[in-house]
């Protein structure tokens, strides 16, 4: 978190819980919830990197998160893990769905098997994550949830369909859900990041053609990076957006 970034009163000692905290994205997340005083419990499947995270987070000076190893296509281990974030913490306020995997593939290549592990992996722990976390931000008097969907649906990539089919399927999801949740005083978002330069992406996919595609597309010279989605995530779990609801943010540079 940067001295120019943004300070958010609300946030201070908040329970937040984070999917897929331990890294990419989700890490920085963690980081600039943390760095706003909230209370912090995320699940990650990479245990080394996860502990290394809270411990730099530690060394900051900032309030330590609690990690706690989960694999997301578990739907009960991760509902248990939002129970004890409950219990220990204090009612969750905020839900972050971040987990996700963009791994490639094409349409001939597809088993049933493999289609169903990506919508494990990429929606249906978003779903019961919410069903979990729902009555405690009901009881507590409200809450936030902020969805991680994808521009790759928008733009029609060609080489991730599950992915692409999940995330658009996140669309659908915050909106349905935001009306029925509406009444408790719960708000549902979504965050719709562009081409992330994470440790991963720079590792497996940012090419030159990449880069060249890059310059091309984005309306922004610059790149984009883990922190310029944390900031939106941290805004929608804020009391300054308080009637933000029902909506997709796109967090791209101007791709789209």
């Amino acid at each position: 978190m940067e001295e120019t970034d943004a300070r958010y009163p609300s946030l201070d000692n908040r329970v937040v819980f984070v999917t897929g905290g331990g890294a990419g994205i989700g890490e920085s997340i963690v980081e600039h919830f943390c760095a706003q005083g909230a209370r912090v419990t995320f699940v990650d499947i990479q245990e080394d990197a996860s502990k290394v995270l809270v411990g730099r987070i530690a060394a900051r000076g900032h309030k330590e998160p609690r990690f706690i190893p989960v694999d997301v296509k578990d739907v009960g281990a991760v509902q248990a893990a939002i129970a004890r974030a409950g219990q220990e913490d204090g009612p969750i306020k905020v839900l972050v769905n971040n987990a996700g995997n963009d791994d490639r593939h094409q349409l001939d290549e597809l088993t049933v098997d493999y289609w169903d592990d990506r919508m494990a992996v990429n929606l249906h722990h978003q779903v019961f994550a919410i069903q979990a976390v729902r009555p405690q931000m009901r009881d507590a008097g409200g809450g936030s949830i902020v969805n991680l969907g994808s521009i790759t649906w928008m733009v029609g990539d060609p080489d991730c369909i599950a992915y692409v089919t999940a995330k658009s399927a996140i669309n659908g999801l915050t909106r349905g859900l935001a009306r029925e949740l509406g009444p408790e005083r719960i708000r549902v978002n979504c965050v719709m990041p562009g081409w992330i330069m994470t440790k991963r992406q720079l590792e497996l996919w940012v090419t030159p053609e990449g880069n060249r595609q890059i310059d091309e597309r984005q309306c922004l010279a610059d790149r984009l990076y883990p922190p310029d989605v944390a900031r939106m995530v941290l805004f929608l779990a804020s009391d300054d957006s308080r009637m933000c609801t029902a909506q997709n943010y796109i967090v791209d540079g101007g791709w789209v």
